[in-house]
Formats: structure tokens, C-alpha cells, sequence
């Protein structure tokens, strides 16, 4: 069955850096779009950055230059390098995968999750 498995968060200082990994199994990882999503205490799932299976990236305003979207199809993995940290950008990170339809920075608009890793930036 599909596995998404995210690791890499932790606690940083503002200004700080840190990646994230997704290592996905169970399906064809290069024949579709992926996203990170984040979830803050008490705010809606929002999708931060989409790499579709072409390679190209979107990226939301909030980390647009400061966060970078990749993946290396040889070893079924998905990256998050998240530089410049803010306290803003505190929440539980969601890999996603298996991009359907519609708006790509909505939830409902994939197949699967991985189970999160939670990011803390402390001002």
C-alpha cells in the first residue's frame, strides 16, 4: 500500500534552516504532482509548495525565496529546504501526494498524507 513517511522537523531559532524528507513507497513516485501542506494549532490545512511530475514548483507568497521544492525520483523521496525561518511558519508539516484535480493547494485535491513532522521556530 502507499507510505509516506516525513521526517526532518524540529526546533530552530528565527533565521534558521531546516529540510524536510518524504520517502514514498507503494506507488509510481515519479508520475505524479507532490505538496507540502501545513497545519498551524487552531488554522486550516494550507498547501505551501507543489512540484508537479514535470518538475516544475509553485510555491505560496509566504515562502516564496525563502523555501524550495524538490525530489529525487531514483530514491522515491521529497524535500522541503525551508531557510530563513520565521515564528509564522510553526505548524505540523503534511506530505502529500497523487495530485487528481483541481486547485493544487487544496487537501481534497490528493490522494495521500504522510503523518506529518512538526516544525517549531521560536522567535
Amino acid at each position: 500500500q502507499v507510505q509516506l513517511v516525513e521526517s526532518g522537523g524540529g526546533s530552530v531559532q528565527a533565521g534558521g534552516s531546516l529540510r524536510l524528507s518524504c520517502a514514498a513507497s507503494g506507488y509510481t513516485f515519479s508520475r505524479y504532482s507532490m505538496a507540502w501542506f501545513r497545519q498551524a494549532p487552531g488554522k486550516e490545512r494550507e498547501g505551501v509548495a507543489v512540484i508537479d511530475n514535470g518538475g516544475s514548483t509553485y510555491y505560496v507568497n509566504s515562502v516564496k525565496g525563502r523555501f524550495t521544492i524538490s525530489k529525487d525520483n531514483a530514491k522515491n523521496t521529497l524535500y522541503l529546504q525551508m531557510n530563513s525561518l520565521k515564528p509564522e511558519d510553526t505548524a505540523m508539516y503534511y506530505c502529500a501526494a497523487a495530485y487528481r484535480s483541481g486547485d493544487r493547494y487544496n487537501p481534497s485535491a490528493y490522494a495521500y498524507w504522510g503523518q506529518g513532522t512538526q516544525v517549531t521556530v521560536a522567535s
